[in-house]
């Protein structure tokens, strides 16, 4: 923070009254209340919450904090966070759990790499841009690919009836996302490029607010945004990521924490399959469970629930292989500045032996 510096003017002639050193000295007092603010916000700001302590609290039993991505999506994660489950687990390690909300994957990966968060959730785009941008993140698990669950709306009374329809239409989606990778694939599908539609980035709520409004003609989005415009019948699916999605989601966090807290992620990992297993096993409760989270009935919600897959599934060589088709597809398209060696943010079989379930690596 610049020094400030309290300039006080006095006439050559004029002496200085009591009342005009009251103010110099109350004003110094302020200054000094300010600067001390400052420096403290600047030591603490620079101190991870997951990977320090102060001195005074390492003389107690204050607990350091894991920062895990919020999801209100209908997902074991999301079942995660409402059971309990992990905090429990963690208390021994010392570890309390904040879950914290980001609009979609890039804004996740942004504060992974400023230090904002420890463990992100994001599909297969997102990660590749943030290597792209140097970011030393860490691969930690994979899953099912759930395309059905991301799906290209269009207003419900719009004349589009095909993906062809939307040359030279303005379709809005997160930069870097699955809604962009599927756009691609669905616009190449077509025989179209994505230079022969109009790309309107936008974060999922002010695009929800631009499609509602008719300001974009379509929108590739996740759920639960497209069963609310279905529900509320602003919008309609023209194709999902069914037969287009063939990769999955990624858990990751910084190379920094992997190395410092390999066993807050054995035990994240081991929990979160748990959980997944429990959300497939039990969809009425999962239902019940995230109804006031994603602000639909539990009988909408039931549906959403067959769209998913669930289950976290160990990274292999074939996962690498895909992830790099990913990584040469953007670099292709122009939209990342470098080829990017998604390797480099994978783990070797052995290091992921030893945060990987037992049951997950069997899946192999």
């Amino acid at each position: 923070m610049p020094a400030i510096k309290p300039k006080l003017e006095f006439r050559n002639s004029q002496k200085i009254t009591r009342r005009s050193l009251l103010f110099a000295l109350g004003y110094c007092l302020v200054l000094s209340t300010t600067l001390s603010s400052c420096s403290e916000a600047k030591n603490n700001a620079q101190q991870s919450p997951a990977t320090s302590d102060s001195p005074a609290s390492s003389k107690t039993t204050e607990k350091q904090t894991v920062r895990i991505v919020r999801s209100k999506q209908l997902t074991g994660l999301a079942v995660l966070e409402k059971q309990g489950s992990l905090e429990k687990r963690l208390e021994p390690l010392g570890f309390k759990v904040q879950w914290t909300e980001f609009a979609a994957g890039p804004q996740q990966l942004e504060a992974l790499n400023a230090n904002g968060l420890d463990i992100a959730s994001t599909a297969e785009s997102p990660p590749v841009f943030s290597q792209a941008a140097g970011a030393p993140l860490v691969y930690l698990a994979t899953t099912y690919p759930s395309g059905k669950a991301v799906s290209l709306l269009v207003p419900v009374n719009s004349p589009i009836k095909s993906v062809a329809d939307l040359k030279g239409k303005k379709v809005a989606f997160q930069k870097a996302s699955i809604g962009h990778y599927l756009l691609v694939k669905a616009l190449e599908k077509a025989g179209l490029k994505l230079s022969d539609v109009q790309s309107v980035f936008l974060p999922p709520p002010d695009a929800n607010v631009a499609f509602s409004q008719g300001k974009v003609d379509a929108w590739f989005i996740w759920e639960p945004f497209v069963t609310r415009n279905v529900q509320n019948k602003s919008g309609r699916v023209l194709v999902d990521g069914g037969e287009l999605r063939d990769t999955g989601n990624f858990y990751s966090t910084s190379r920094q924490f992997y190395e410092a807290h390999p066993d807050v992620i054995k035990v994240f990992l081991e929990e979160l399959e748990k959980s997944e297993i429990w959300t497939k096993e039990h969809p009425k409760e999962v239902a019940q469970l995230l109804a006031p989270v994603t602000q639909l009935d539990s009988s909408l919600l039931e549906t959403m629930h067959s769209q998913y897959s669930y289950g976290v599934l160990p990274i292999t060589e074939k996962t690498i292989t895909k992830q790099q088709e990913v990584a040469d597809k953007w670099y292709s398209l122009g939209l990342i500045p470098k080829k990017v060696d998604v390797k480099v943010g994978f783990l070797t079989p052995e290091e992921y032996a030893k945060i990987t379930p037992a049951d997950v690596l069997a899946n192999k």
